[in-house]
């Protein structure tokens, strides 16, 4: 058994894309370490500021809500509020719901619950069984951003953290590559610009593995979530998941390179792409069209229903 880089302890944990040995507790200092700079970096904090945390009950958000609370919650002169969106699937959501209300209490977090049946009038198990053109992932991301928007602002948050990790980011950027939706790369958090209506997201994770974060959960003995979506096979991003864990294996730092690629082009990429030009959907949420997103397939799946 190889000893700890740091200490020489036994029992060291292998990081591959760096070839360093660590022990339990300089793996933590390593992940925190990495989540303090992505949070100095992310946020410019001045006092006031009201952070809202997206969390899920999965290990990924339940980690970002512990670190923010960890390095943030000291302050006084700042909030922090968890925001969990209840989709309304069956044997899924309503097991993790109070799951993350115990973190919160615990964290000494207010907990906000706010669900797709109240803000869309039909539930993520509806739009599954209904006839539908898109993947049942698709419409769960559309609706989730949305309430997830709305909720943050209604809370009046400056920031909205999520729990995206390494993997996530990585498989994004590839998934906009290619399909050459170069402009949406442009709008890929963290956000820097500001536009009226839309809370800027930060992602403290984003540099953090999910191996990673598995790994720092359960060292710390964190409760979390750890059950499938069962609407998880139709996403998209499997396909991605998949092509970058590959490479990952193969060539270990590769999700590391595309995201220090993709930190490389983003001046450029905000040069060329100006923030769009936005106006109020009818539900309150800004779009650059008519409609928002999340009404249009709402309405979709509503029409269809009738016919």
């Amino acid at each position: 058994m190889t000893d700890c880089d740091k200490c020489r302890k036994k029992a060291a944990i292998l990081i591959r894309y760096s070839g360093a040995h660590l022990c339990k507790e300089h793996f933590c200092e390593f992940v925190d370490k990495r989540v303090k700079h992505e949070i100095r970096q992310q946020l410019d904090i001045k006092g006031g500021e009201r952070i809202a945390v997206a969390v899920s009950g999965g290990k990924d958000s339940s980690l970002a809500l512990h670190m923010i609370s960890k390095i943030l919650g000291v302050r006084k002169d700042l909030g922090i509020a968890a925001i969990t969106i209840d989709e309304g699937i069956r044997g899924y959501r309503d097991s993790s719901v109070p799951l993350v209300r115990r973190q919160c209490h615990d964290l000494g977090v207010e907990h906000i619950v706010v669900s797709f049946k109240d803000m869309f009038g039909i539930t993520m198990d509806d739009i599954a069984c209904r006839d539908r053109r898109l993947s049942a992932c698709s419409y769960c991301g559309v609706l989730r951003r949305n309430a997830m928007n709305r909720a943050a602002r209604g809370w009046s948050a400056t920031h909205l953290a999520t729990g995206l990790n390494l993997d996530d980011t990585s498989q994004s950027i590839l998934m906009n590559f290619a399909r050459g939706d170069v402009e949406r790369l442009a709008r890929l958090g963290p956000h820097k610009r500001r536009q009226t209506g839309l809370v800027p997201r930060i992602q403290p994770l984003r540099t953090i593995p999910e191996s990673e974060s598995m790994l720092y959960a359960m060292i710390k003995g964190m409760e979390f979530h750890d059950l499938e979506c069962p609407y998880a096979p139709e996403a998209l991003r499997n396909s991605y998941r998949t092509v970058v864990g590959e490479l990952e294996d193969q060539f270990p730092g590769t999700r590391h390179s595309i995201l220090k690629s993709y930190e490389h082009m983003m001046p450029v990429l905000e040069e060329m792409y100006e923030p769009a030009a936005l106006r109020m959907c009818s539900c309150g949420e800004p779009t650059i069209s008519e409609k928002c997103k999340a009404c249009e397939l709402i309405e979709n799946v509503k029409d269809n229903a009738s016919r």
